[in-house]
């Protein structure tokens, strides 16, 4: 399962953790984690790309973990893009539900 954690106060964004696999099919069938990797890849480029927001990230070489975490408040157009992360975590929820994936907020 793919336990994915936004760390969020009011309307400011602390960052994203994304852990584990979703186990929907086997290793290069699972949609699933797939489409996960791709929002979570493209969410960090982006926010690279087209923001000044400095921020920290971890990841495991084999896969199966990212974190973002922001340095600082971020500004409109990472929450932006953030808020399009999550949209997207939650769209991928409710398709394929809590037995592969599960999606917490967490006060920072």
């Amino acid at each position: 399962m793919i336990q994915f954690r936004v760390w969020k106060s009011e309307q400011q964004y602390g960052g994203f953790e994304s852990r584990g696999h979703a186990g929907y099919a086997q290793e290069g069938w699972d949609i699933v984690c797939a489409a996960v990797s791709a929002l979570v890849i493209n969410a960090v480029n982006s926010i690279e790309a087209f923001t000044e927001d400095a921020f920290e990230t971890e990841r495991a070489v084999d896969g199966g973990y990212l974190k973002l975490r922001f340095n600082g408040n971020p500004g409109e157009r990472a929450a932006l893009l953030m808020d399009s992360l999550v949209l997207g975590i939650e769209s991928i929820q409710a398709e394929y539900g809590d037995e592969y994936i599960t999606l917490a907020f967490e006060e920072v």
